[in-house]
This record gives C-alpha cells, structure tokens and sequence, in this order.
C-alpha cells in the first residue's frame, strides 16, 4: 500500500549522498512496516526529478514503485554542494514546484535547499531554517524570509524546512513519523544508528493538515490560513477568499480538512504557540496574545484540550529552553 509518493530533486550541485540517503531511508521504513504486517504493508513511493536540459520541463529519472501515474505528495530540496552564491537559478524547478504545491504538494528543504525553495515565492513572510553559514544569503536574496537558523526543523504545515547539511536524516525521519507514524519512524532511526528528532518521540500528535484534498478554492485558503497564523479566520472573510457562498464553502472546507473552519485555525495557532513553549520563555500570556488569544485563561483550557498539557506542563516537559 503506497502511502505517499516522495519526490527528490536532483538539480545541478546537488547533494547526492542525501538524495540517495532519503532513498534509502524511506525504502528502510517501508521494510520496517513489511517487517511487522502480515497484510499489505505500507510503504512510501520515492521519485527522482530533474530539469530537462533546455530548462522547459522537468522529468522523473528514478522510480521506486513505477507503473502508476505521478502525484507526489512531498518534493524536497536537498542541500547543495557549491555555496549559494554560486548555485545556478532553479526557476524551472521553482515554477514546477509552486504549480504543486497549489495541487496540494507539501514542499520540503534541507540546507542550502532553502534557496531552491525561496524561488517559488511561497517562504514570503514565513519562518524557515537553512545552513548557519548561509543565514544570511538567504535573508538577502529573499529578504521576506523569516530565518530562524537556532532551529533543526522548521514544520510550518504544507512547508518543511531542515538546517544543515545532515539534516536531511531529521526531515527523512520527521517525514516517516508524520506518514508511517512513530514506532516505524524510532525503528527507523535505530536500525540507521542516528537519533530521532525530538518532536518524533513526543506522544502527543502535531497538526498535519490534509492538503491532497483535490478542492483549489478550499486548498487556497489553506494556505493562507497557515502563512498568516490563522490570525483572522471570520467564516464570511474566508468564504470571499475561497470565492465561495458561506454555506458552499462551510460545507466543502469540512469535506476537503476534516474540520471546520474555526476548529482548523485553533489547530493552526495552538501548534505556533507549542513552538513557542518549547523554543522560548516568553510568559504563556504573552504567547498566547502572540497566537491570537486575548484571554489567556481561554487560551489554557484550549492548549490543554488539544495538547493534553497545560501550557506550564507542556514546557516544562519539551521546552529546550527550560531549567
């Protein structure tokens, strides 16, 4: 049972022990689920893509599973071999991953991968995570960028950025926790002999929000929710965005998400005010405003509802900052 399709993009000075190390990393996971299920297991469908020389199109050289139609659902950048002054444009590959990511791909970035990422245009007013060294290439050639680079992983939703150049390790396996779930993600880990990412082992689920969905209007808004933190989710708002009347997209927002539209943006701010617990030791109050919550009691019956932790307890357990 394929369970999503991973696309790896080779472009030129690509890192290719990180395309082939994914590779192999997720082949691995899908052993580890073969290993343990007596039916159909699951397993994730790795590609291979790159610009075709003219630089009008892009092509699939490498497939794990070939035979059906291509969809993926994830593409990632992977980390560069030459500094990022001398990496050549990618705007064929930028187009073509903007294009999906409107079809509901989610896009991910290791290292210098981030630029590759940053000509698509969709990391404008978002946080993302590169390379130390190249934090600030990166802030200068795409000033719009929220560059966080203290940070491993960046998983802002339906965009996924990774820091150094081994980090590809952390978003492989952030990647099986989030599709094959924990166990095969830690079994994973083990077998490679690599430590697992913190967030992987915490038992209490992140948002992932479902974006294969097939519904543009609906998909669009998403995106929106998601780049601005869901600071405004008025239905009649959200509605206009998606072109929509109110009852047509109430109806089809909680067909394409699975919630609705105020359960979705709660799941969206409650998730930025995780990160901010465990990344800081800002007051709960102050986050709390930060995330769109004016009462903070308000604002710790909800964390405590999706999270299963009060805010103090939440931090007190996976705050890096805490001590």
């Amino acid at each position: 049972m394929i369970v999503a399709e991973i696309g790896l993009l080779i472009y030129p000075d690509a890192q290719l022990a990180a395309v082939y190390g994914l590779t192999d990393l997720f082949r691995i996971a899908g052993d580890v689920t073969a290993a343990s299920d007596d039916g159909d297991p699951a397993a994730i469908r790795v590609t291979h893509w790159r610009q075709a020389d003219d630089g009008a199109g892009v092509a699939c050289t490498y497939d794990s599973h070939p035979g059906k139609p291509h969809k993926p659902s994830h593409l990632i950048a992977p980390p560069s071999l030459v500094m990022p002054g001398k990496m050549q444009s990618m705007r064929g590959f930028a187009t073509w991953m903007a294009d999906r990511h409107a079809e509901g791909t989610t896009l991910c970035s290791v290292c210098a991968g981030a630029f590759v990422l940053g000509e698509t245009g969709l990391l404008e007013g978002r946080q993302a995570t590169t390379h130390w060294a190249f934090a600030d290439a990166l802030g200068e050639r795409f000033p719009a960028i929220k560059v966080d680079v203290d940070r491993m992983v960046i998983d802002d939703g339906d965009i996924i950025t990774a820091g150094g150049i081994l980090a590809w390790t952390d978003l492989g396996l952030t990647l099986v926790e989030r599709l094959l779930g924990p166990s095969v993600m830690l079994e994973t880990a083990r077998f490679l002999i690599v430590d697992p990412p913190g967030r992987a082992q915490r038992p209490y689920n992140h948002f992932v929000p479902r974006l294969d969905h097939g519904d543009a209007a609906i998909l669009k808004v998403q995106h929106w929710l998601q780049a601005t933190g869901a600071k405004d989710h008025a239905v009649t708002a959200l509605a206009r965005r998606a072109g929509l009347e109110e009852r047509t997209f109430l109806r089809r927002f909680q067909k394409a998400t699975g919630l609705k539209p105020t359960e979705y943006a709660q799941q969206i701010r409650i998730a930025k005010a995780r990160e901010a617990l465990e990344l800081s030791r800002r007051p709960v109050e102050q986050i709390a405003w930060e995330v769109g919550y004016s009462d903070a009691s308000a604002f710790r019956k909800l964390f405590q509802r999706i999270t299963g932790l009060a805010p103090t307890d939440y931090r007190r357990r996976f705050g890096v900052a805490a001590g």
